[in-house]
């Protein structure tokens, strides 16, 4: 076969002379006789399939980069291309990367990445002093003194020992251990990989997990692809997406038929929803988890994204040692928080935390094992999540210009809330509920019968139907509410309210346009 095949290189060029005197056309015929004397073998059948794959990992779904999303792309090439749309751009409004839609980095954390990516920067004048002071602190604690050695699976020891110290100042005082953080590849991997731990059984017997709906589908995702059953509890619409306890009663009363309900998520403040949820309702909930012997998980990543005057974040971890020992010792609490969001926006660094109390020790050993078995998570985002909870304190040189920068994403999220809220519900067939905090806005759409019709001879939910039309003829892309979830008979979408106000403004009157048009359509 070698030699066919080096007969048949030579044989692709003009017909010249050979070394043997022979031409090329002759080597080539020489070549194809020689591989004529093999039969030519059947194709291998692939190993793997739709078939044969892990059917767990084929059931995953999600919607916030699902087929809307691929659809939006195929737009964006078509636009590359020339093709001619009633839009010239696709407003990518499906999912919170807040820099991705103009926000600007946070300078300080900014500074302090690149001093720790670069530490020959360390003798620039250019960089002020608090900044130099943190990096020179994170870089003593990596091997080498670099960001690109290992950090010990949990975490890197100075970068959970500020994990802690922050804790325990937004908890008033409450008590955090660095033994009980564990630092995350965003907080996205700390919820799945506690759910790994969690999930057992067969049959009846199989992990059940509570989660809100509507949802983050990294929810039904992780329990999909662990086989646990999904067991949902509604949020109340009709009271801007409260949190009853008696819901989660009638949850786990009819799971308790099919499955083992041991798990209760919670996203505070909501995602989609935009809730947060008062004290007495966190309260109702720890007892509710402490009376049906729960495993509480507490998403809390839009811990700085609260808008309504009337509203304030209170963590399940503060209010659950306000509660007493009863609680405090005894309610397993995992809490989740992440540099993606908040007021920071860095997405891609993929820092996160979680904290887990009153985890059994031997448990806890077997945390630890799973961890290590991704060796750690990627030490820059370590970094930026240490800056973010050891920020420029007063006195500090950098405290000034770090806390306009907050302050000033933050309110400009609060601005563009409410000019959602308010935008929204000017358009007839559209109710918002108020933007209470987090970065989406999940309005309610009511379609017309002939819609619905429409949507099934299409083979689409549909909201899905109604979000597609949008995006072919306004470029604008969001994410159908029954990505989410939704009680039966309900359409939503959800978008983020994170364009700057202007391309925001125009984003609101492209939907309006577009929904007073569609109504019209199908009246």
């Amino acid at each position: 076969m070698q030699r066919a095949a080096a007969l048949l290189r030579r044989g692709c060029g003009p017909r010249t002379p050979g070394p043997w005197g022979r031409n090329q056309s002759s080597a080539a015929a020489e070549a194809s006789a020689v591989l004529n004397v093999r039969p030519e073998r059947s194709r291998r059948e692939r190993i793997l399939t739709l078939e044969s794959m892990n059917p767990q990992v084929k059931a995953v779904e999600y919607a916030v980069r699902g087929p809307i999303v691929l659809k939006a792309g195929e737009i964006e090439l078509e636009l590359q291309r020339g093709i001619k749309k009633p839009f010239t751009e696709v407003i990518r409004a499906n999912i919170g990367d807040a820099q991705a839609m103009g926000q600007q980095p946070i300078t300080f954390l900014r500074q302090v990445m690149a001093l720790c990516t670069y530490p020959n920067l360390l003798d620039s004048p250019s960089f002020p002093e608090d900044a130099k002071k943190r990096a020179r602190r994170i870089l003593q604690a990596c091997g080498g003194n670099s960001l690109g050695s290992y950090s010990a699976s949990q975490g890197v020891n100075c970068i959970r020992e500020d994990v802690a110290a922050y804790i325990t100042r937004r908890d008033g005082g409450v008590p955090a251990d660095p033994d009980n953080i564990y630092l995350t590849t965003g907080a996205s991997d700390g919820i799945s990989t506690i759910l790994k731990i969690l999930v057992s059984g067969g049959g009846k017997s199989r992990t059940g997990v509570l989660i809100p709906i509507p949802q983050y589908p990294l929810y039904s995702a992780v329990i999909s692809e662990l086989d646990a059953i999904q067991v949902n509890y509604y949020l109340d619409e009709e009271n801007c997406w409260a949190l009853n306890v008696n819901e989660l009663r009638r949850a786990v009363k009819e799971a308790k038929d099919h499955c083992d309900p041991k798990v209760l998520c919670i996203i505070n403040p909501g995602n989609p929803t935009g809730q947060v949820q008062s004290r007495k309702c966190i309260e109702d909930v720890i007892h509710f988890a402490w009376e049906e012997k729960l495993f509480l998980l507490a998403d809390e990543v839009y811990q700085d994204n609260v808008y309504s005057p009337d509203c304030r974040f209170h963590s399940f971890k503060k209010v659950l040692y306000e509660m007493g020992p009863e609680y405090s010792s005894n309610v397993e609490l995992a809490s989740f928080h992440s540099t993606s969001k908040g007021y920071m926006g860095e997405c891609g660094y993929r820092g996160g935390y979680m904290e887990v109390i009153n985890l059994h020790p031997e448990i806890k050993g077997q945390l630890v094992k799973l961890l290590s078995v991704r060796l750690c998570p990627p030490v820059s985002g370590q970094a930026a999540m240490d800056i973010v909870v050891n920020p420029p304190v007063p006195g500090e040189e950098s405290f000034e210009q770090f806390s306009r920068e907050k302050e000033s994403v933050l309110g400009n999220l609060a601005k563009k809330a409410k000019l959602t809220e308010d935008l929204f519900n000017q358009v007839p067939g559209i109710h918002c509920n108020p933007l209470q905090g987090a970065m989406y806005a999940f309005p309610r759409i009511f379609l017309p019968a002939k819609a619905v019709e429409a949507a099934q001879a299409h083979q689409m939910a549909p909201d899905m139907f109604y979000c597609m039309k949008l995006l072919e003829e306004t470029g604008i892309c969001v994410v159908p509410g029954s990505g989410f979830g939704q009680r039966e008979g309900t359409y939503h979408f959800r978008m983020t309210i994170l364009p700057p106000v202007e391309k925001l403004k125009t984003v609101l009157q492209k939907v309006k346009d577009f929904h007073i048009n569609f109504l019209e359509k199908y009246a």
